[in-house]
């Protein structure tokens, strides 16, 4: 029931509905900026949405002075932090058929559970062009470590529940919805390898961090055999010496090296893909990113007493965010909370990552294989793995994750951020329109 005599969010439902216009089309305001379409924007918006058809547009702006570039909506655009811009126009009768038919009341979850019912009508129209600008003082940066971790802070935890209650209404009404029955057995002790585990290790011209990563590794204390492969993907620096000469006294390592491959280019899937064909690859596999630690000695013990305990095909375990020097950074433990046993794999079409380190199942993980990119592969396998089979979750940390200036996700470039996105949307449609097919055919 709304509730008219208390605060509400500015996106929350009770404002929406407020805010709907006796015109054609309505706007709204995404944030508390003010807006001012640049000459002929706010018609020119109108415009294509008379074209399109579409329930809603959104344009590229104008920055205090500088062209804000958006990206065009895909089916599997269901993360709720997509960027729409600062304003849209909604066709008004398709918001409020949406919000008259609505049976939840969200406060944080308002503009994401409306414009997820507006995508079932049809599909965004998006225009390239700046039809509006903003102006601000400068302000904290959107991409900062903070604001990048800023879903997993406990802090926004009740914004995040209404999230995943409106992603889930929305996987069920349109037959994407994977119930928490529906997973295939598997008996991970079946079949014979040559160890019991495999630490996974890509690495490309990290002469300052691969002894530490390697070391980490080999001081793991189990009771069972295990071993390391590093894939070297064609190193310029000192890492392949480095490796070399660990490997001349440590037996447990083995060194696969792509420069002797028929072509120029292998992405960070693809070296996952040599390591996990390797005749040395054990039963799981087991990730550690080239300038990361363990945390301790027995994470990759933990790791395996997962896989056996709930006999699943993926672990996904927690780790603490530091600088180079290992002194912890804000928000600290990365635990990835949100994913529950009954629920996960839904929720997971809404967030851009599962969390780390990641392990695998090797022969699941084999068939499945890595998209051959060096952003998104681990994304693109814990969707398709949760689709089908049970993931375990370890809430403790054990990863230190180094931030530093030499790492692959340091200071992105907007552009770069835009291609990152637009990727990890395509894997979503993707995986929605094979789990839609994959429900009707398991009903």
């Amino acid at each position: 029931m709304e509730k008219a005599n208390i605060p509400h969010s500015r996106l929350s439902t009770y404002s929406l509905r407020k805010i709907i216009s006796d015109d054609e089309y309505t706007l709204v305001n995404l944030t508390d900026e003010l807006i001012e379409f640049n000459l002929g924007g706010y018609d020119r918006m109108r415009q294509i949405l008379d074209m399109s058809g579409s329930p809603f547009a959104y344009s590229d702006y104008i920055d205090n002075g500088a062209l804000h570039r958006l990206i065009p909506f895909q089916a599997g655009a269901l993360r709720d932090d997509f960027d729409f811009g600062k304003v849209v126009m909604i066709r008004t009768r398709c918001m409020r058929e949406i919000l008259d038919n609505t049976d939840k009341e969200y406060e944080a979850a308002g503009w994401y559970s409306l414009r997820l019912g507006l995508t079932r009508m049809g599909m965004p129209a998006y225009c390239p062009e700046p039809l509006y600008s903003i102006s601000r003082k400068a302000t904290a940066d959107i991409d900062s470590e903070a604001a990048h971790f800023a879903y997993v802070d406990p802090k926004n935890r009740e914004s995040q529940i209404e999230m995943e209650q409106a992603v889930t209404d929305h996987l069920i009404k349109i037959g994407g919805y994977i119930p928490p029955f529906r997973r295939n057995k598997i008996n991970v002790s079946e079949g014979t390898f040559p160890v019991e585990a495999s630490v996974i290790i890509p690495v490309r011209n990290r002469e300052r961090t691969i002894s530490d990563a390697v070391h980490s590794a080999l001081g793991q204390q189990t009771d069972f055999d295990f071993n390391i492969i590093v894939v070297d993907n064609r190193s310029s620096d000192a890492t392949s010496e480095i490796l070399t000469e660990i490997a001349s006294v440590s037996p447990r390592l083995h060194i696969i090296d792509t420069s002797s491959l028929p072509y120029p280019y292998i992405g960070i899937g693809g070296c996952w893909n040599l390591a996990l064909q390797s005749e040395h690859c054990g039963r799981f596999a087991v990730q550690l990113d080239s300038d990361d630690l363990y945390i301790s000695p027995k994470t990759l013990q933990k790791v395996v007493d997962k896989f056996l305990s709930e006999q699943c095909a993926m672990v996904i375990g927690s780790y603490t965010l530091t600088d180079f020097n290992r002194n912890i950074l804000p928000p600290g433990l990365i635990d990835h909370a949100e994913w529950t046993d009954e629920n996960g794999a839904n929720n997971a079409l809404r967030i851009n990552g599962l969390g780390a380190p990641r392990a695998f199942y090797t022969p699941i993980a084999r068939n499945i294989g890595f998209s051959d990119t060096c952003y998104g592969e681990d994304y693109a396998m814990g969707l398709a793995i949760s689709r089908q089979y049970h993931i375990g979750r370890i809430y403790e940390s054990l990863y230190l994750c180094r931030r530093w200036e030499d790492n692959t996700d340091h200071s992105l470039s907007h552009d770069r951020i835009n291609q990152n996105n637009y990727y990890k949307d395509s894997i979503r449609t993707l995986e929605l329109k094979t789990r839609i097919e994959w429900l009707k055919k398991t009903r």
